[in-house]
């Protein structure tokens, strides 16, 4: 049985599960227009948008929080899903951080920590990215995943979104 909420621990952070207590802090980073500036839902920013993004990530019970290991700082969160996966496959998305981390190793640890957790579970893990989301897309490019596919699909505002999926197997992450 995969393990959606474990508390995960690098050098630089640690992934914790998500908390209706992590609104604040969380607010505080994903109000930032530029955090979501490649991303379809470019108007993530605003505080009710935000908010259904929030409670869709605490309701998905998927949800981890990312603190700073040096001095507790929320830096954001992603969480994994199986919505877009098929069997034997497990999705890390819905990330975001703060642009004060930005580079430096930030992301690629998290997403490093939770590549581990999953292929303990399942033997494949995707990601799903906006196309125009060229960050986000190299940075899972980065971590050894492939392009394998895209969709289309319509936003909560019904707005038209290409995602890109990306898919690494267990047999091809480095760790």
């Amino acid at each position: 049985m995969f393990d959606y909420q474990p508390t995960l621990t690098g050098d630089v952070l640690t992934l914790r599960p998500a908390a209706a207590s992590d609104w604040e802090a969380l607010y505080a980073i994903g109000s930032d227009p530029q955090v979501w500036a490649m991303h379809p839902a470019r108007e993530r920013y605003t505080e009710a948008n935000f908010r259904a993004y929030f409670e869709d990530g605490l309701a998905s019970g998927g949800a981890l929080v990312a603190v700073s290991r040096a001095d507790g700082a929320v830096l954001g969160w992603s969480r994994y899903s199986d919505k877009f996966a098929d069997p034997g496959e497990m999705e890390i998305g819905w990330t975001f951080l703060g642009r004060d981390y930005w580079g430096g190793g930030w992301n690629t640890e998290m997403k490093r920590l939770m590549l581990t957790h999953a292929f303990r579970f399942v033997p494949m893990v995707i990601f799903r990215v906006g196309d125009e989301n060229l960050r986000s897309r190299r940075a899972v490019e980065k971590l050894g995943a492939k392009l394998t596919g895209k969709s289309e699909t319509a936003l909560a505002d019904g707005k038209p979104a290409t995602h890109l999926f990306y898919a690494i197997g267990r047999e091809d992450f480095t760790g």
